[in-house]
């Protein structure tokens, strides 16, 4: 009896998850890998950070993902490197995994353009664990601020600098501004909203530079109209334990956060194959590695052009897309066919939350600002979460805040003062 073919995806993402999803009827075992056991809605990760949702809303279980697909396997475990020649996955513990067909849909990491040392000043946002720790920061921050006696000091930790105006940038200055105002308005005795400031930085001369200029200016207005302060056509320069240094200016701040860059993950390192400069495989069209058609390479992970010559975006429909075109050659090829097709990226939009009632989606054939854009991009988010339940909390928790203006997610479970003694640890449900 000849062996089924064993088809390994490593990444539990949007291009991974879809990938398996697409095999659920191939005669072939399909084995799932990550180094953490949940598929994360990245999202909406920067509301996590901001309080507005708790981890469990925007994450679920892979194993409970895939409980019905009999041919699909989970493991959890670290991949460290890939073995053409054995065809075979690495694992940090010394074991590793035969395959027939490989899917690396490993994702994308921070980049700090050679400046490592400012990650431990100016984390970004890609996990659940990022998203929490930051979370902590802000709302260790107002409770800091609140206890010190020293002016200078409590400006710089109501000061809240945010690098990098992309998509992410531009609602994390948004969330975090709604999230200050609300924290702050009657809950603390020596500081209050005004007191609190957002300052975003970008080095190019617009915000949301991938969007149309008009939707551009009308993201700045609204981010100003809401007490953003923002500084276009600033590259840092510095960031260290006080504070960001950027163009000619010094921002004092004890809370920075990084939105500016991002690197593939190490997985052309493993493959030994030739990458662009962000790290990211330069793959065939069709989505194989150059000289080994059994390997895929997909999402954050590859650097693939659209057919008029520009980059595929590194966004969850692009993964999706990715994934499940990968499976069907793969499936294809199970069949005994000889399946070699491009991958055709179809763009559906970009869309962006500025705050509340305000977002900006840009489709292309047209464009949309304001509330209707809003109520447009809530809508489009919550249809695209894994289950009922998580779509009716978050409408749920949208809901109330969109009410009362209240985030209910802001306890602090561990963690302590900048400079004090540590906060009492409480447990948050999560």
């Amino acid at each position: 009896m000849t062996p089924r073919k064993r088809i390994v995806i490593i990444g539990g993402g949007f291009g991974g998850l879809a990938a398996a999803q697409s095999l659920s009827r191939a005669d072939a075992d399909v084995i799932l890998i990550d180094r953490r056991n949940h598929h994360l809605f990245q999202p909406l990760l920067y509301q996590v950070a901001t309080a507005t949702l708790s981890p469990s809303e925007i994450a679920w279980p892979i194993r409970h993902i895939l409980r019905k697909q009999d041919n699909a396997r989970v493991l959890m475990a670290t991949v460290v490197g890939v073995d053409k020649d054995e065809k075979a996955v690495l694992f940090e513990d010394g074991t590793r995994q035969h395959y027939d067909y490989l899917i690396l849909a490993t994702g994308a990491q921070h980049a700090y353009f050679g400046n490592d040392a400012w990650e431990a000043h100016a984390p970004g946002l890609k996990t659940l664990e990022d998203a929490t720790a930051i979370r902590r920061k802000l709302l260790l921050a107002f409770e800091a601020a609140e206890r010190e006696p020293d002016d200078e000091k409590r400006r710089a930790l109501l000061t809240f600098a945010i690098i990098g105006a992309g998509p992410t940038g531009v609602e994390m200055a948004g969330a975090v501004i709604e999230l200050a105002r609300a924290s702050v308005r009657g809950q603390f005795n020596m500081i209050g909203p005004d007191d609190v400031r957002v300052v975003l930085i970008e080095g190019a001369d617009r915000v949301l530079l991938n969007f149309d200029p008009t939707l551009s200016q009308y993201t700045l207005e609204a981010l100003r109209s809401r007490g953003v302060e923002i500084e276009l056509g600033q590259m840092v320069k510095e960031i260290d334990e006080d504070g960001v240094s950027y163009g000619d200016k010094r921002q004092e701040t004890k809370t920075i956060i990084w939105a500016a860059g991002v690197a593939a993950s190490p997985a052309a390192k493993w493959l030994g194959a030739e990458s662009d400069r962000s790290g990211r495989v330069l793959v065939n069209p069709d989505l194989t590695v150059p000289g080994h058609n059994d390997i895929f390479v997909i999402g954050d992970t590859a650097s693939v052009k659209t057919p008029d010559g520009k980059p595929v975006p590194g966004v969850g429909p692009a993964a999706k897309q990715a994934g499940t075109h990968a499976a069907k050659t793969i499936l294809d090829r199970l069949a005994g066919g000889t399946m070699s097709a491009p991958f055709v990226y179809r763009h559906a939009g970009d869309l962006a939350t500025i705050g509340k009632r305000a977002a900006v989606i840009d489709f292309g054939w047209t464009k949309l600002k304001g509330w209707l854009a809003w109520w447009i991009w809530g809508f489009a988010h919550i249809y695209f979460l894994v289950d009922l339940k998580n779509r009716v909390f978050v409408t749920l928790n949208w809901l109330w805040i969109h009410i009362t203006g209240q985030h209910r997610n802001r306890l602090i479970t561990h963690g302590m003062a900048p400079g004090r003694a540590p906060i009492k640890e409480v447990t948050d449900g999560e």
